[in-house]
């Protein structure tokens, strides 16, 4: 019972740990001031993208829609009205645009169609000529309902991955754990109450390891010395067992010498067993002692 309640203590405490451990992980994970004044600069960049590409095609009236950060390092920006533009002019706006506001150099741009979610025109721009990708920059795109998303492709993000592996790998090593330390404990402990020798007396189960006699539902605590003599005498019912030798393996053996220590534990023994009127711990004068079982 005491082990049992300690495992579950142990796994409380665990879990209290591997909670808090969750909650500084997911606090250390929010973003930093410099990640937040760099999401606010790029929304103030594609506002003005957004602007440019109207006055472009002749349009001062249309709204612009708040741009939204999708995600980490990708952003959207959206119009009310229909509009129309040549993806050159789209590159040239969105690359001025991102160097005045000093913005990283590598992205992806997609101009996606709402009514479907197509990609409707993309590229990649890189600080590398070679690695940069603009097809078609002559190719005016039909009036439609667009959508522009712009993706960083070398934000640093390392605070997020980091927070992630950290958090799997404390996930990880719990499952471990409780898989391998709790269950075992459990299986050892079930092994233990399964393999513990009891012994029928009557109607009580005699269980030396724990010194204690079980009547249906009552405990009864024993002594080391009482413990020790009724094993003596389950292990020989219905036969007597001289004093000498009850001397000699309980006291001693033990490096004790006894004197009317036998008789005074017989007697708290007998006292023990009274609620069963099938059994009689009888003295046999001038031999010894015999635990009688009727039937």
């Amino acid at each position: 019972m005491f082990f049992t309640a300690a495992m579950n203590k142990k796994r409380i405490y665990l879990y209290c740990i591997f909670i808090i451990i969750g909650l500084l992980i997911w606090q250390f994970s929010k973003p930093s001031k410099a990640q937040t004044a760099f999401s606010e600069t790029v929304k103030i960049a594609l506002r003005d993208v957004g602007n440019k590409l109207l006055l472009s095609e002749n349009d001062s009236t249309s709204l612009i829609l708040p741009v939204k950060e999708i995600r980490n390092s990708k952003y959207e920006l959206s119009f009310k009205s229909q509009l129309t533009f040549e993806p050159n002019s789209l590159v040239t706006i969105v690359e001025n645009s991102f160097q005045k506001a000093k913005l990283p150099s590598n992205y992806l741009v997609e101009v996606i169609q709402c009514e479907d979610g197509e990609v409707g025109y993309s590229y990649q721009k890189t600080a590398i000529e070679e690695s940069t990708i603009i097809p078609c920059r002559s190719r005016s795109l039909p009036k439609n309902c667009y959508t522009v998303e712009i993706r960083f492709t070398e934000i640093k993000t390392a605070y997020t991955r980091i927070s992630f592996l950290l958090y799997g790998f404390i996930v990880l090593t719990f499952i471990v754990m409780d898989f391998f330390f709790f269950r075992k404990k459990k299986t050892n402990e079930t092994s233990t109450e399964t393999s513990e020798p009891v012994a029928t007396i009557g109607s009580f189960h005699f269980y030396p390891t724990q010194n204690k006699l079980v009547k249906q539902a009552t405990e009864i605590n024993l002594s080391k010395k009482e413990c020790e003599l009724l094993q003596i005498f389950s292990e020989n019912l219905n036969q007597v067992v001289t004093r000498d030798e009850l001397t000699k393996k309980v006291w001693e053996d033990n490096g004790v010498i006894v004197g009317r220590s036998l008789d005074t534990y017989i007697s708290k023994l007998r006292k023990k067993l009274k609620d069963d009127e099938n059994i009689k711990l009888s003295n046999v004068h001038g031999v010894g002692y015999k635990l009688e079982l009727d039937g």
